[in-house]
């Protein structure tokens, strides 16, 4: 598989970042000074002092912290929490915790940005007037509904035709905010004294009447809650590719924002009553294309969270973090990528999340909160990948102060949304970490407590069952997937399954055990003839992000074996062998369920129970390796974790 890193920056690939990472970010300017002014009358402390925040924070937090700093820490050219993750893991083992809160906390957004990027830019069709006055549209719940659910049906056929459509649009919807921006600060130039870090403090500090002080923060965060997704897309844009257009893209918001803030200047003592300053700083004749334009980049907001939401849960998987669900490669384009039940569970929540809260500005006290926690769990796992790094203990501490007390203050701040809304951000992250949670902590259990032995000491049993002729042959090559990495160890189960659950006889026995690694895109194989034409174990190493299609491999593996001559694997029946047929492979997958022989602690039973509960949903093991079903038998194992010590029974005579 080609490598995805691209290092230098190049036109295509800007216009590429421009559609894909910016949609979230890019969307801010449709309701964050809305959010900032509220019910309240329009005065200049909030004005200045919001402007003043939002420059300052795409400043540090975007800027800073994600475009130049952690941009640095890519995996093989990949990005993302997990990714992150992969590249500390092995340091410290309680660095899970803040990867699942943070993974958690980042797929909850992808539940509330959808609906609140389309409605806000829907709600625009509000200000189109008939001639006696009325609005076209009063209710827009029902056009959000559908295309959100188009948006979604749309997912299974893949984004590789559309996807070329992405940047253009964005980069025209960018070049509208810009110039519609300028227009109106050339009406009030003196709306760029803003800039000044008085402005903010000024504000924050407020106690004045028709000013929210220090709990703004909470509106103001809204414009820097795409960050996350300039890092999760790093793989696929290139880190010169994202710094470069970031230019772009930040002048073009802060010129929409500071022209946003010149329209509401002259609307000082109003209420905003619902209406949008961006739309207000759009001419009349242009408004309903203004609205277009924006309705698509809202789309393409929504399609970039989705997207990154599929990425998100499979690479959850190869770290064990989520079950292990179906995943579809609907094209041949590279990171294409379909996941059925999330596609399901997004679809659900946002439709949802529009019928519950039904406008954006209701929306907005429900988003921010959860993303607030993805952003503080980036800064715990970035401060310690510095520090692997032997960066300066200095460096790190105050890379550590200024953005856990920046991001703490907007966490704080975004506390106040909790009974508003903000529940249920936190209720839908709350179920993801659980079920994150439970699967993470199960593997463990049944890793720690699976039961290895010395594949030397079963080699003559194998040759002796091989060449045994009482016992039917079982298949010509038998293949066990095997969860013993070393070469020289196998699972009891397996050894159970072949001598005494049912006699496996076969003519050559083959141990497949696949690893997956902390690298996104490596697909290498190692085979082991540990006795020729009777005993091979072949082990691959397989990056987080490679799809796991092992009876493809297998069968790469097989015909490359033969190629050097190092396997026979014409059938040994004497009719078929004269006449060179291939032997049959047949796969055996150990599937365990939880035995009702088990003694375990309260808290190891609700997690074991949960998980088995789970699994009965999700793929069996052998669907999930890409095995083909005709060729494949699924054979049930118990696993006892802690056998009952006690057993009361007595015998009567």
């Amino acid at each position: 598989m080609e490598q995805k890193h691209k290092n230098t920056a190049s036109a295509a690939g800007l216009l590429v970042a421009m559609g894909i990472i910016y949609g979230d970010i890019g969307t801010s300017p449709l309701y964050v000074m809305q959010a900032i002014i509220g019910n309240d009358p329009i005065n200049e402390l909030m004005i200045l002092g919001g402007l003043s925040c939002i420059f300052w924070t795409l400043t540090l937090q975007t800027t800073l912290k994600y475009v130049i700093l952690i941009l640095r820490a890519d995996n093989k050219g990949e990005g993302g929490i997990f990714a992150l993750f992969a590249l500390v893991r092995r340091h410290a083992k309680w660095l899970t915790l803040p990867a699942i809160i943070g993974g958690a906390t980042l797929l909850a957004d992808g539940i509330i940005t959808p609906p609140i990027s389309v409605s806000s830019a829907v709600e625009g069709l509000k200000m189109l007037k008939t001639k006696e006055g009325l609005p076209y549209v009063t209710d827009t719940v029902p056009i959000v509904i559908v295309i959100l659910t188009g948006l979604f049906i749309f997912q299974i056929l893949g984004t590789k035709v559309v996807g070329k459509l992405f940047g253009p649009i964005m980069l025209l919807w960018f070049s509208m905010l810009a110039i519609t921006g300028l227009l109106w600060i050339e009406h009030d130039w003196s709306i760029l004294r803003a800039v000044s870090p008085h402005y903010a403090w000024a504000l924050l500090t407020s106690h004045q009447a028709g000013t929210a002080g220090f709990w703004t923060l909470g509106a103001v965060f809204l414009c820097t809650t795409g960050a996350e997704a300039l890092y999760s897309d790093l793989g696929h844009c290139g880190r010169d590719n994202i710094r470069i257009s970031w230019i772009f893209v930040k002048i073009a918001l802060l010129l929409q924002y500071f022209g946003q803030g010149a329209w509401l200047l002259h609307h000082q003592g109003m209420l905003l009553g619902g209406r949008k300053p961006i739309f207000e700083l759009l001419p009349r004749e242009f408004l309903f294309t203004g609205i277009c334009i924006a309705t698509a980049a809202a789309v393409i907001a929504s399609q970039a969270l989705i997207s990154g939401s599929f990425t998100l849960i499979s690479e959850a998987i190869r770290l064990n973090f989520w079950p292990k669900v179906r995943l579809i490669y609907p094209s041949d384009q590279k990171g294409q990528l379909y996941v059925p039940s999330i596609n399901i569970f997004l679809w659900l929540g946002c439709v949802g999340v529009v019928l519950w809260f039904k406008e954006s500005s209701n929306m907005e006290a429900a988003y921010g909160l959860a993303i607030t926690l993805t952003m503080l769990m980036t800064t715990s796992l970035m401060a310690y990948y510095l520090h692997i790094k032997k960066i300066d203990m200095w460096w790190i501490l105050l890379f550590l102060v200024v953005y856990i007390s920046l991001e703490g203050a907007f966490l704080v701040a975004n506390l106040q949304k909790f009974s508003h809304g903000g529940y249920v951000s936190l209720f839908i992250a709350g179920v993801i970490l659980l079920v994150m949670y439970v699967w993470f902590r199960a593997t463990r259990i049944k890793k720690d407590l699976t039961e290895y032995e010395k594949l030397s000491d079963y080699v003559e049993p194998l040759k002796e069952l091989s060449r045994d002729e009482t016992i039917p042959k079982y298949a010509t090559h038998l293949v066990f997937m095997s969860n013993a990495g070393r070469v020289s160890d196998i699972e009891s189960k397996i050894i159970y399954s072949i001598f005494q659950r049912r006699p496996k006889r076969a003519d050559i026995y083959w141990f497949v055990h696949v690893d997956t690694l902390d690298e996104p895109y490596t697909m290498d194989y190692k085979v082991t003839v540990i006795e020729p034409d009777d005993i091979i174990k072949v082990n691959f190493k397989l990056g987080f992000r490679v799809e796991q299609r092992i009876n493809l491999y297998f069968r790469k593996v097989v015909e490359e074996m033969v190629a050097r001559g190092e396997v026979d694997i014409t059938s040994r029946y004497k009719s078929l062998n004269e006449q060179n047929v291939i032997g049959d492979f047949r796969f055996v997958v150990l599937e365990k369920f939880l035995s009702f022989d088990n003694e375990l602690p309260l808290m190891d039973r609700l997690v074991m129970k949960f998980y088995f509960f789970l699994k009965q949903f999700m793929n069996s093991e052998d669907k999930w390796f890409g095995l083909d079903s005709d060729a494949v038998k699924l054979e049930k194992v118990p696993l006892i974790i802690k056998p009952i010590s006690k057993c009361n029974l007595r015998r009567v005579d």
